[in-house]
């Protein structure tokens, strides 16, 4: 891994917001790769809910201030960084005001989701590319963790297809069972239209559950991870008709040497 550049870009990261599989993941893995010299950089949102004064959160103003167009409106885009203590690690913050600044990650307090989190998904899509351009920072692999994220390699794929700096970045989709019940709001699919994606390339999202929002990001990935032992079974059913290379669940206590492996020999083989 010595090197390599690896862009971890996750909805969720240990110690920001509280543990859980994918936020354990989008520290451990980052770290592991951080000891075996490689380089990285983390993306997740800034939620309301993480506090800014505790974790040393700074505003980046080179990298703030531009505006995002998402469904025809400007979105300003905020830029924040903190350092995870002891790791010299580095964790990039995508903010917004409108998307951003209410006290909760992805529902309300009546455990509803947010009626905009179509939406945020796509400006945290955008966020994480055009600040990556601004950083000018070239990843070797791009590594996806989480529902809110999974917009990512649709639009490198197809919004972004002829920026250079992505020319040859690899993207690893994990797959999770850490989804949602019911539907993001179904105008996604227009929004997502909006950016001349054609619909073609997202008919799933007509009715954009958990499942096939993954469905989307499988298909623009380069390849896979099975991130957790009772992963859907529509998704592992459909990770099977894939021609992509797929790396079964590994646990906490085994998945270093098979990462490293699976980036080394099948990613970016």
């Amino acid at each position: 891994m010595k090197d390599k550049r690896i862009l971890y870009v996750s909805s969720e990261v240990i110690p920001y917001l509280p543990e859980t599989e994918i936020a354990s993941m989008s520290f451990d893995a980052p770290q592991m790769v951080n000891s075996k010299g490689g380089q990285i950089r983390i993306f997740m949102p800034r939620y309301g809910n993480i506090n800014e004064r505790r974790h040393q959160l700074h505003e980046v103003i080179r990298l703030s201030g531009m505006n995002l167009v998402i469904n025809d409106f400007d979105m300003p885009l905020i830029i924040k960084v903190a350092s995870i203590p002891k790791e010299r690690i580095q964790v990039y913050f995508i903010d917004n005001e409108e998307y951003f600044k209410r006290k909760a990650t992805f529902t309300d307090e009546d455990g509803n989701l947010f009626k905009d989190n179509d939406e945020r998904a796509i400006f945290f899509a955008k966020g994480v590319v055009e600040t990556v351009k601004k950083l000018n920072w070239a990843p070797d692999i791009i590594h996806v963790h989480g529902w809110l994220a999974s917009l990512l390699p649709l639009y490198l794929k197809k919004y972004y297809a002829s920026e250079p700096l992505f020319k040859e970045s690899k993207i690893v989709m994990s797959v999770y069972n850490s989804g949602f019940n019911g539907t993001l709001n179904e105008e996604l699919i227009d929004k997502i239209a909006f950016d001349g994606i054609d619909k073609k390339e997202i008919d799933e999202l007509k009715k954009p559950t958990y499942e096939n929002l993954m469905k989307v990001a499988i298909d623009h990935a380069d390849a896979a991870i099975i991130g957790s032992q009772d992963t859907p079974e529509e998704l592992i059913n459909y990770l099977n008709t894939t021609k992509i290379p797929v790396l079964p669940y590994k646990r906490k206590e085994e998945f270093a040497q098979a990462y490293e492996e699976f980036y080394t020999k099948k990613v970016l083989a």
